[in-house]
């Protein structure tokens, strides 16, 4: 095909394609804007989960008429006007693409005033073309509606999950705006019905309670700015100031989702600053489990750059190592200094080592990259037993003489090949994983009716995921019941999970299958049965009687793929014969 310039509404389309992902995405660049504008309430309406309406209203400064139609216009944008402003943003956007990309896929309708004019504009935008402008009556500010999002983009629209889902994305938007302008009152409503509203009092606290309620936000420390080594009330340009709340160890979630972390009030996505959040916990958290933490970080303009992404989602600091030690310093004084690191560490294992406080570290560490091959392996270093260390081989496993439990975390065990060391929590996933497949594939799956019915109260996101695999729990022996709004009826769970808190263990469910990174399980239902099995299953720490570890033993010995856990960790490590007699000088 010969080079030729593409037709604008071919280019605007594919440039909407990288600013517009999903409804959340148009919700994004409108409140920006509201927030760009200098809005101080700012409302946002939606149905279909944002697919068929989106409605965003503030009182901010308004659209000069004159501007209106240009404000459609690729690159058209009041907020900087040379290459060196680059070096110094203090907006939101800055790009001017966002209601050009949003207009290019939608049918949009504005209604503007500036606060000095009497009059406000009505445009009328479909499909990047302008339809319609008027003079219309018209408040203060500017009212923005988004109809029939994606109707000229077949393929896009296909990829929409169900309204839950995108209405949860929609709030987790808004919640995160509502984090980082809490003078702003926001509020969202969803098939007219209000989800969310942040008081606009300037809070930082109060919107964590109206996010995620006071139970959890009692359990928040506060980040001073004056705080610690990393807060000592220098100026912002000469080092990232970090304040915000972060959660007490006991609070803990089954997914990195609740560290949001704000550079200049932009709510970013950075891996190494959740490693620093992470860092700070060191030793703190159970294996698995991450903190609650929202982070705000205040810098130089010029020593950030937020034109990295096109959903600017991403940042580049100049001095990373700053940011980084910034932010894990000054969340580790804080858990230091209001809740004492000894009282933070609970471990129930009583191995019997003189290095065991080494070795405790090892096993609590929520920074531990080994497995639990190479944390037996490091142990067994440390015994003068050797280095070298197999998986077992065969796909079945032979039959195995139950010795005893090492560290109530692994099971030891002879077998004729040599010592077997099992993982008791990784080998109890595999084993519930395989029976609740073939139960499934049987539709013979048991429920355990509930003496009484449990209400769960639950945020939009998992709504949203409770949406998208209602079907396939209720398949997998749960019975759950809407019982208006975000609260259902928990009546029945599967037979297998004989868990304490049955409710915090379907919140863990939820959110582990909205993770959806699970490299083994390609299906949503091999998902949801994983991620049932994780939370049933016998835990590390967890003492079993010599029935129950032959019990455990047995079956494991029965299973099809028993070498690992549903999540592709091993579940048996073994010493050949060989290798213990070299190690002991047999040899």
């Amino acid at each position: 095909m010969p080079i030729r310039l593409l037709p604008p509404e071919v280019a605007g389309k594919i440039a909407a394609g990288e600013v517009v992902e999903r409804p959340a995405s148009v919700v994004k660049e409108l409140v920006e804007n509201s927030i760009d504008a200098g809005a101080t309430d700012i409302r946002v309406e939606i149905r279909e989960g944002g697919r068929r309406l989106i409605r965003v209203a503030d009182n901010g400064c308004g659209i000069p008429a004159g501007e209106l139609s240009l404000a459609f216009a690729r690159h058209a944008t009041s907020k900087l006007a040379t290459a060196a402003d680059l070096d110094r943003i203090t907006t939101l956007g800055f790009r001017g693409e966002a209601l050009a990309s949003v207009a290019a896929v939608s049918q949009v309708t504005i209604l503007t005033c500036p606060r000095q004019q009497e009059t406000g504009q009505l445009l009328r935008v479909e499909g990047g073309q302008i339809a319609h402008q008027e003079s219309h009556g018209s408040p203060p500010g500017t009212l923005v509606t988004v109809e029939n999002l994606f109707y000229n983009m077949p393929v896009r629209l296909k990829f929409l999950r169900q309204p839950q889902t995108e209405t949860g994305h929609i709030h987790d938007v808004v919640a995160h705006c509502a984090l980082a302008y809490p003078q702003v009152r926001f509020s969202l409503l969803a098939e007219d019905r209000q989800i969310f509203q942040s008081t606009g009092n300037g809070s930082l606290y109060d919107v964590l309670i109206t996010i995620y309620g006071l139970e959890v936000a009692e359990k928040m420390l506060e980040i001073s700015k004056d705080e610690g080594p990393a807060g000592t009330g220098t100026s912002v340009a000469s080092s990232p100031i970090v304040f915000g709340y972060a959660g007490i160890p006991a609070l803990h979630r089954v997914d990195r989702g609740y560290i949001s972390f704000f550079v200049n009030r932009r709510w970013v996505q950075d891996r190494s600053l959740v490693h620093a959040v992470e860092q700070a916990y060191h030793t703190l958290l159970p294996i698995g489990r991450h903190p609650l933490a929202t982070i705000m970080i205040e810098l130089n303009p010029g020593d950030v750059d937020v034109n990295v992404h096109p959903t600017k989602r991403e940042v580049k600091f100049r001095d990373g190592r700053a940011a980084f030690s910034s932010v894990q310093r000054a969340i580790r004084h804080t858990l230091v200094t209001h809740t004492p690191v000894p009282g933070m560490i609970h471990s129930p294992r009583t191995w019997p080592a003189p290095d065991w406080e080494r070795r405790q570290t090892l096993v609590a560490s929520s920074q531990l990259t080994l497995t639990r091959q190479q944390l037996a392996m490091e142990m067994y270093r440390t015994a003068d037993l050797g280095e070298e260390l197999q998986v077992v081989g065969p796909v079945r496993l032979p039959l195995l003489r139950v010795i005893g439990q090492l560290g109530q975390t692994y099971i030891i065990a002879e077998g004729p090949q040599g010592m077997y060391l099992i993982d008791q929590h990784a080998a109890h996933e595999r084993i519930l994983y395989e029976q609740m497949m073939t139960s499934l594939s049987e539709q013979q799956v048991t429920s355990q009716q509930l003496l009484e019915p449990l209400i769960l109260d639950l945020d939009p996101m998992l709504v949203g995921a409770l949406a998208d695999s209602h079907t396939l729990l209720n398949q997998a022996g749960f019975l759950i019941e809407p019982f208006g709004g975000a609260s259902y009826l928990l009546r029945a769970v599967p037979s297998i999970l004989t868990v304490p808190d049955i409710r915090a263990a379907l919140v863990d469910i939820l959110e582990m299958v909205r993770q959806e990174d699970d490299p083994l399980a390609t299906q949503s239902e091999e998902r949801l049965i994983a991620a049932i099995c994780k939370r049933a299953a016998v835990k590390a720490g967890q003492s079993l009687s010599p029935d129950e570890m032959q019990q455990l033993v047995r079956q494991l010995e029965q299973c099809e793929s028993p070498r690992t856990c549903p999540h592709g960790r091993p579940t048996v490590a073994h010493f050949p014969v060989e290798q213990l007699e070299k190690e002991f000088g047999r040899r």
